[in-house]
């Protein structure tokens, strides 16, 4: 089988596979549309161990409403139970799901998510027909193909995205600006230790736990990814601790470093935008040669 038809090929098995996927959604059977999704609210936060594994997040117990039984139902996130919880404090809502079905095996994330129509994977799908047409292109009409199908529309996609980009730059630097200040501790520090199977190379990953109450009296405990000099000597260090009072899961213990890179975020954006729109007149220039 020659360069063509493998292309075609794969065209017709993606394409095929993007038309299963929406006939799904549209019959509403697909994985996402089958799961229950529902707000679970944090009733109690068990305190860390320091020098265990982050493995399964800050532990939890969560209750909800079951729809089924109109009953409230208590859970803990032990085990494999979807996202880790990196922010915890009573009261706090998050998101629970499960197989219709099949509540026991509920699994939780951050926030609570709104049902969707499983269209992921057919769009992926899409995008891959997609890519091998702008290759079956470039092989067949030449090579300026390849830059004028994939420069084009990725640069008018991320035109049309640049606007919300930067509103949500925008809002996020307010909420920075906004931020309550308040003293906090690190409580325990987590140490996981990876072995890679191909080279036998240990990893060490070090995660310091920070606990801090906020200025209405919320208790939150919290895994703490900002840069923090020697994470592995933190235990017991005391901390200022900057956080949103809408949501204290947006803490940060720099927010000038926070500030630098939401201000990147959208010049990187404007500037793959740039690249592309090149990539593509470079593509019609060679062309029209």
């Amino acid at each position: 089988m020659g360069w063509h038809e493998s292309l075609l090929l794969w065209c017709a098995v993606w394409g095929a596979a993007a038309v299963v996927g929406v006939g799904m959604s549209l019959a509403g059977v697909t994985k996402a549309q089958r799961t229950v999704r529902l707000t679970g609210r944090i009733q109690q936060v068990r305190a860390p161990r320091h020098g265990g594994g982050r493995e399964g997040g800050i532990s939890v117990v969560v209750s909800y409403r079951d729809p089924a039984s109109g009953q409230d139902v208590v859970v803990t996130n032990d085990g494999e139970r979807g996202e880790m919880i990196t922010a915890a404090w009573e009261g706090r809502e998050i998101g629970v799901s499960h197989p219709r079905g099949r509540p026991h095996a509920y699994r939780f994330s951050n926030v609570p998510e709104k049902p969707t129509r499983g269209l992921g994977l057919p769009s992926c799908a899409a995008f891959l027909v997609y890519v091998g047409l702008v290759v079956l292109a470039a092989v067949d009409w030449g090579w300026p193909w390849a830059l004028i199908g994939s420069g084009g529309p990725l640069a008018l996609l991320g035109a049309v995205q640049l606007p919300g980009a930067v509103r949500a730059r925008n809002d996020r630097l307010g909420r920075l600006a906004a931020m309550e200040t308040v003293r906090g501790r690190i409580v325990a520090v987590l140490k996981d230790v990876s072995v890679d199977e191909d080279d036998g190379h240990t990893r060490t990953t070090i995660t310091p736990v920070v606990s801090f109450t906020t200025r209405e009296g919320t208790a939150v405990t919290a895994h703490c990814t900002s840069s923090l000099p020697d994470p592995a000597g933190a235990y017991g260090r005391d901390v200022t601790v900057h956080y949103p009072a809408a949501d204290p899961a947006g803490f940060t213990l720099d927010p000038a470093a926070e500030h630098r890179s939401e201000k990147w975020d959208v010049r990187i954006h404007a500037l793959a935008i740039v690249v592309l729109a090149v990539v593509t007149v470079v593509g019609v220039v060679f062309l029209r040669a």
